[in-house]
């Protein structure tokens, strides 16, 4: 999963697994989606969730949840937008920081920002959350993230504020490897990753997530 992912997820699938499949050994993988999509390809992993989907490829697909979308600035950046929520139409002008062009995120900023008719200000890439997070909070640039990465501002003072614009969120696709390559242990995973993130936004433990209700995958 990815680190925004894993921030929301990881803990509680952990626990869930030992409680319900104690004898499975979890192996859990955090990176990047882009390379997530290379692992799952490459068998490397048996399951990932994903953001986007590449044509031609035999997996078993599954839509989780949306996510809105937020921009985490420092308070003091230029141009960084106040109050609640902004619309896409009001960042052309925001510096902003964001994984590399072969992530997830990145294709479904770009998409958004197109069909808005605009071109983001991406003047940083970084390909790690962590190092990403700390160049927000020393005043580089902003960025957008889902709402986990929001959640994880904690007491740094950071401006957290929801784009408005109905089609700028993210979709959570849980991808795996086609059924009949699963062993036992990864389709007992696929189910128990399936109730812990519903429960997550039942709960309203997932910042800015809705599920999704019924869609075939």
């Amino acid at each position: 999963m990815a680190p925004t992912t894993a921030t929301v997820l990881a803990l509680p699938l952990i626990n869930a697994m030992r409680e319900r499949y104690p004898d499975i050994q979890l192996h859990l993988v955090e990176m990047l989606s882009g390379h997530l999509a290379t692992q799952l390809n490459a068998r490397q992993i048996d399951l990932a969730i994903l953001f986007q989907l590449e044509g031609g490829k035999r997996w078993s697909v599954t839509p989780l949840l949306d996510e809105k979308l937020f921009v985490i600035s420092s308070p003091h950046l230029l141009h960084a937008p106040q109050g609640t929520s902004v619309q896409l139409a009001d960042l052309g002008q925001l510096p902003l920081v964001m994984p590399s062009v072969q992530h997830g995120l990145r294709s479904t900023l770009m998409v958004a920002f197109e069909r808005s008719g605009l071109a983001p200000n991406i003047i940083m890439e970084v390909d790690g959350l962590a190092v990403l997070m700390n160049a927000v909070r020393a005043g580089h640039a902003a960025t957008i993230q889902p709402g986990a990465a929001a959640a994880l501002k904690g007491e740094s003072g950071l401006s957290v504020v929801e784009i408005s614009d109905a089609h700028v969120g993210r979709r959570n696709l849980l991808a795996t490897l086609p059924d009949d390559e699963l062993a036992p242990a990864a389709l007992a995973a696929r189910l128990v990753i399936t109730d812990v993130a519903r429960q997550l936004v039942i709960d309203h433990q997932w910042p800015g997530a809705s599920w999704i209700e019924d869609v075939a995958p």
